[in-house]
């Protein structure tokens, strides 16, 4: 699965990915075989963290 690499658009489909169709952050990089890490670091150099209380990245 390609994800964006731009870390607004990653941001945004990440976003829908796990308002749409994942109840965790652990569930979606599974099913999209993304490297949970590398993931959460592109974001937090971006300047978002994810929340599991609302299963969302925030900035």
């Amino acid at each position: 699965m390609m994800v964006p690499k731009d870390p607004v658009m990653l941001l945004s489909y990440m976003n829908t990915q796990l308002r749409d169709h994942y109840p965790s952050l652990d569930e979606c990089c599974l099913a999209l075989d993304l490297d949970r890490d590398e993931l959460e670091k592109k974001l937090k150099d971006a300047g978002w963290s994810y929340d599991p209380a609302v299963n969302q990245f925030k900035g």
